[in-house]
């Protein structure tokens, strides 16, 4: 699939996908592009151009908490979800399996 930025269709995705990584641990830019990639078997990417600003359009509205780190004399910016975020995370679940849901009764009802 590439990059998600250029689907319309895939709006939301990167977002879900953030969010549900950092429920599972706080981790910086690079390791959740690294994550994405590594999840979806390299069907995915988030580049640096659609991950920077959704990170941080989701720390600007209170769904993650940034903190900086310096590890090896380099400094990281370490995202963690917020009870915010926890519940954005809810609601994009929720509407990305009502979704796929529907898409997939299309896939399974065509006719080919």
């Amino acid at each position: 699939m590439g990059g998600l930025s250029g689907s319309p269709f895939m709006a939301g995705v990167p977002e879900l996908l953030i969010l549900r990584l950092l429920a599972r641990e706080r981790m910086y830019g690079y390791e959740l592009a690294r994550a994405v990639q590594t999840a979806s078997a390299d069907s995915l990417s988030l580049g640096e151009g659609v991950l920077y600003p959704v990170l941080h359009a989701l720390e600007a509205g209170g769904a993650l908490r940034a903190s900086e780190q310096t590890v090896n004399g380099r400094k990281r910016v370490y995202y963690a979800l917020t009870a915010r975020g926890r519940r954005r995370l809810q609601q994009l679940s929720e509407r990305w399996r009502e979704v796929a849901g529907a898409v997939e009764a299309v896939l399974g009802g065509a006719h080919g």
